[in-house]
């Protein structure tokens, strides 16, 4: 009997996906030129469909990296000349924020315990900061910054890039990019592939500032995937160096296959597992959500507690038990491993599958 992954990336491949492997094997897409009409043709195909999953405008183009991880440092070189600004509240959101001392910019920070979420009230971005960094849905901890709290954020500091980590919860969050300067995922969570493909969404803003930085002879916005280059070799789909053809390929089909379920489906879909799964932690003697602010929970990737004092267990009690079910589910982060428990909620799990997962917790 095939397992179900519940583990927040990689994560449950989507239903899809095998046959559009299979497709691409039979054409032999893996071989093809990065520089060929084929090629153009699967990176236009693959940025129409997620232009329309996700509603972004034509001022924004669509590029692809090596990993999500990899345009933390693309977007602090090309969109950073002195100082940026970080919401931190869980390991992802901090590892933002080292990328930007590492790369020796003036970093702000403000910071949250672990499982504690931001509203824009209480936020006041630095004079000088040029670039915004939020993370929608921190993996490690189970917390979302809703988008409507992002948006009035950018409202409040109009000139200010923004740029927003959505790797564990797109194509879920309705980030309006009108608003939104950069945004970027990784394909192994909420998309449902294997990992080995980046997806960096940045405007004519952020390339702007990034022609800006590079004509100034002080500073160095980098020598692999600049903006200027990426967005040079993006007019004629293409990319500057040998990309991730096959994964490109799947990613434009799997991202038809929501254009077909449909968007507001999805997200509906989300909700409702969301909803089942909060549910049952909440009543639950033996579990209970990490996340205490209902506003604040993650809708793709819950984190639990697990145990009591009069029923003490671990998390590696309660993974082992579902895995003996065929279920695998993720383990706490961190220093969180041994007490949490972190269950994807991607779009590749099924209604049917969360309440088999509830009724398994519950034995």
């Amino acid at each position: 009997m095939k397992n179900t992954y519940f583990t927040p990336g990689p994560a449950e491949l989507y239903p899809t996906f095998y046959q559009h492997l299979q497709t691409a094997m039979d054409e032999q897409i893996g071989s093809i030129s990065h520089r060929s009409q084929r090629f153009r043709d699967i990176y236009k195909f693959a940025d129409e469909q997620l232009r329309t999953l996700l509603s972004i405008p034509a001022t924004h183009g669509i590029f692809f990296t090596g990993s999500a991880s990899e345009v933390w440092e693309r977007v602090l070189l090309n969109c950073v000349e002195h100082e940026s600004f970080h919401l931190v509240n869980g390991s992802f959101s901090q590892k933002f924020y080292d990328y930007a001392n590492a790369l020796n910019k003036h970093a702000h920070i403000m910071e949250k315990p672990f499982g504690e979420g931001f509203d824009a009230a209480e936020v006041e971005v630095p004079a000088y900061a040029e670039l915004v960094c939020l993370t929608h849905n921190e993996t490690s901890s189970g917390v979302q910054m809703r988008p409507a709290e992002i948006h009035k954020l950018k409202r409040r500091y109009p000139k200010k890039l923004f740029c927003v980590d959505t790797v564990s919860s797109a194509p879920f969050p309705d980030l309006d990019y009108t608003l939104i300067d950069s945004a970027f995922f990784s394909v192994q969570k909420a998309f449902g592939m294997p990992a080995g493909l980046g997806v960096w969404i940045a405007n004519q803003t952020c390339l702007a500032k990034a022609e800006r930085l590079q004509k100034n002879d002080t500073m160095t916005i980098g020598a692999h995937n600049t903006l200027p280059m990426l967005w040079k070799h993006y007019k004629t789909f293409e990319t500057p160096a040998t990309p991730n053809v096959l994964y490109i390929y799947i990613l434009g089909k799997i991202a038809e296959d929501f254009n077909r379920i449909g968007i507001d489906t999805i997200r509906k879909q989300t909700e409702e597992k969301a909803r089942m799964l909060y549910k049952f932690l909440d009543s639950s003697s033996r579990y209970e959500p990490f996340v205490k602010q209902e506003r604040h929970r993650s809708q793709t990737v819950i984190v639990a507690s697990v145990g009591s004092e009069e029923q003490p267990r671990s998390s590696a009690d309660v993974i082992s038990a579902a895995k003996s079910a065929n279920m695998i589910v993720g383990s706490g982060y961190g220093k969180f491993k041994e007490s949490q428990i972190r269950i994807a909620n991607f779009p590749a799990v099924s209604v049917e599958q969360v309440g088999s997962l509830i009724e398994q917790l519950q034995k």
